[in-house]
Formats: structure tokens, sequence, C-alpha cells
């Protein structure tokens, strides 16, 4: 499942991967690849009944845009939520908490993340840095995947990936 906003720059980034994940791979009927868009705090009844999530979004982190950044559930809940100030915060540690509470939380929550260049603009395309590490994230999906026994397969004759976020703007996406 992805996370993130296509109109907010490098925001986009799960709906990027996704769009190449469905381009690229066939999954397992058990495998649920879906972008969520930007569900906020209304997130918990995405997230609600799934043995395991591995979700991918941008992430604030130190380094530079475009590293990978790889989290379990205990990662991301180690520190207390904190407020929430711009549209690209999803809410993600107040649904998985919410979901403990409730005693519906995943087993296992894997997230793939990427450090962004910019998140704060209103502008459609991800930036380079961000760009050059889709197959990077792609990769570490399919290889969560396969650690859990729901391997990919490469599709026989691979799609373009459908970025049709960038082709309204204009934009060609990549291939």
């Amino acid at each position: 499942m992805s996370l993130g906003n296509v109109l907010m720059g490098d925001d986009a980034l799960g709906p990027h991967v996704i769009a190449h994940l469905n381009a690229r791979y066939e999954f397992p009927a058990e495998v649920q690849v879906e972008d969520l868009g930007t569900p906020g705090l209304d997130l918990h009844p995405f997230l609600a009944g799934h043995d395991v999530l591995i979700l991918v979004d941008v992430v604030k982190s130190r380094g530079q845009a475009g590293e990978l950044r790889l989290y379990r559930k205990e990662q991301i809940l180690k520190h207390p939520p904190l407020p929430r100030v711009s549209p690209h915060d999803p809410g993600l540690k107040e649904a998985l908490l919410g979901l403990q509470f409730a005693d519906e939380d995943p087993g296992e929550v894997y997230l793939v993340g990427v450090i962004p260049s910019e998140t704060g603009k209103l502008e459609v395309g991800l930036s380079a840095p961000v760009r050059a590490a889709i197959p990077a994230a792609m990769a570490a999906v399919t290889e969560e995947l396969d650690r859990l026994g729901y391997p990919a397969r490469s599709r026989p004759q691979p799609l373009d990936p459908d970025i049709w976020w960038e082709k309204v703007a204009g934009e060609e996406g990549p291939a």
C-alpha cells in the first residue's frame, strides 16, 4: 500500500512505486497492491483487518534526498506521534495506535520510506533523487514479499506504469 499526494511533488513517491510495481509484477491473490492516496486521520479503516502491511511513502529523516529508509512497526511506534502540521502527515502512528487499541493491529508493519527533496509545494513530478529511488523502493517491497512467502512474479511483458497524474499535468512519467 502506498500513501502520498500526487499533486505535492515528492509526496507522490508511494503512488509512483505502486504504479511501477503493478506494471512490472504479478502478485499472489493474497496480496493487495493499492494506492491509498492521502487519507490523513482516516487511515485506520484502510489498515484494519490485515495481518501484514507493507507501506511506501516519503519519510522525514536525516540524510540526503532519495535515500531509502526501512522501518518495522516497533520503530515507527517508538516515539509518540507529533502534531500534524502539513497535508503530507498521514497519521500513520495514530492509525497504528488506534488499531492496537481496537485489537485490530497487523502483526507486522514494514514502511519503505524515501527521504524527499520537497513535499510542501503544489507541483506534479518527483525530484531527480526521489525518482532515482523508485527501483530501490520496489526492490524493498518485493524482497519483503519474498521473505513473507508471497513472491511477486515478473510480468512476461512489462507494462508502462500508469502515471496518469503526470500525463494530465503535461509531463512525461518515467518509462
